[in-house]
């Protein structure tokens, strides 16, 4: 069976990933490009882990304040996404177009 045409957007050139490229290195990569993101996931994720922890031990009042940490930990790396989102979108292409 034959593959679909891919459909032709105006204004859109689909560039190739580099073919050598490998997890590690696209992993340093993106970190560099946007470093708050692995940041905020860290903080998310730490703050999470606290905030079990000190509810299991049974101190209610700092693992509901660990769970706000969370939250605002969370929002951060919403908000770094989004600005990685932005700056990606308005840096100048390269190319053919």
């Amino acid at each position: 069976m034959a593959q679909p045409e891919r459909p032709v957007i105006d204004g859109f050139v689909p560039s190739k990933p580099p073919s050598n490229e490998g997890f590690k290195n696209k992993f340093l990569r993106k970190m560099q490009e946007n470093p708050f993101v692995p940041i905020g996931c860290l903080a998310t994720a730490g703050a999470l882990t606290y905030g079990l922890i000190s509810f299991k031990q049974g101190k209610t009042q700092q693992s509901q304040l660990l769970m706000r940490t969370r939250i605002i930990a969370q929002g951060f790396t919403v908000a770094a996404i989004m600005v990685g989102v932005v700056m990606t979108a308005m840096k100048p292409r390269t190319g053919p177009q």
